[in-house]
């Protein structure tokens, strides 16, 4: 959905209230803190969409226990917020989005960080099949396409000081990602264990000795050696590959930075954009995800 149909199609407070309890009670108003079903709306003029429990007599409205509850930005700026992040492939920042809904910056940073936690709750994915599996390192500079200070080399790899994050890409399918509590081969197999399938799912790696373990865990792997070739028939690791291109041109090009304590946000807003890629709403698939 693009910005101009949630514009038009959610104008003020009271459509976008209507819309919510649509998508989270339908026809069947409940309490979000006690679950009954013996509530009714409660007349405020100057609060729209109260309710109140006759069960456990709290006060609460469709945006209770969301991310959006308590909030006093506009639910139509929210709405506009979450149509902006969804639609922006390789993300958006907080500037730039503070810019476009007249916001402050910290305001904007704010929102964005409560739809990627979100985004980062519904990261539950099992996959099997053709999988691959890949780690990368985020940080640092873009390396110097030209001439040096010095003629000491950049560190790439395994040998920088940036952020290690492993994944895994099922082929045709969804991604899963995460910061690396390590790379030695129980992390590795920790990692696997999670969320993928042993049954019925081929693993294809790299040559990384960290991966060595998988074969005694049950899965069936296979391996591309990259000193040689990047693609031997079914065998390569391109589809992580270009996930991993995705995740730095966030950073490179829009975030710059970001601490290591919020990276896992950022990485899930890349693995939700990427797994839902084909769907033809993907903003109606946040709210739907959110509320219902």
């Amino acid at each position: 959905m693009n910005l101009l149909t949630i514009f038009n199609q959610f104008p003020d407070q009271e459509a976008c209230l209507e819309h919510l309890e649509e998508v989270r009670f339908g026809d069947e108003p409940f309490c979000p803190h006690c679950g009954s079903l013996k509530v009714a709306r409660k007349a405020e003029n100057h609060r729209q969409g109260r309710w109140n429990c006759h069960d456990c007599h709290n006060s609460f409205n469709v945006l209770s226990g969301t991310i959006m509850q308590k909030t006093k930005v506009p639910l139509q700026k929210w709405f506009l917020a979450i149509g902006l992040v969804v639609n922006a492939k390789k993300s958006l920042s907080s500037c730039q989005l503070a810019r476009d809904l007249d916001l402050n910056q910290k305001t904007a940073w704010y929102m964005q960080q409560r739809i990627r936690a979100e985004m980062a709750s519904k990261q539950d994915d099992f996959l099997q099949g053709i999988v691959e599996a890949d780690e990368t390192y985020v940080g640092g500079k873009p390396r110097k396409a030209n001439k040096r200070d010095d003629d000491t080399p950049a560190p790439r790899g395994r040998g920088t000081k940036k952020v290690a994050v492993m994944g895994a890409v099922e082929r045709g399918g969804n991604v899963f990602a995460k910061v690396a509590d390590g790379l030695s081969g129980h992390a590795m197999m920790q990692f696997f264990n999670k969320h993928v399938d042993t049954k019925g799912s081929l693993v294809i790696t790299d040559e990384f000795k960290a991966y060595n373990g998988l074969g005694e865990g049950g899965y069936e792997r296979a391996v591309i050696n990259h000193a040689v070739q990047y693609v031997d028939g079914l065998t390569h690791t391109n589809t992580i590959e270009g996930f991993w291109g995705l995740l730095k041109r966030a950073w490179y090009g829009q975030h710059h930075h970001y601490k290591r304590a919020f990276m896992p946000l950022y990485i899930a807003e890349s693995c939700w954009k990427y797994n839902k890629r084909r769907h033809p709403n993907a903003f109606g698939a946040f709210i739907h995800g959110c509320f219902a």
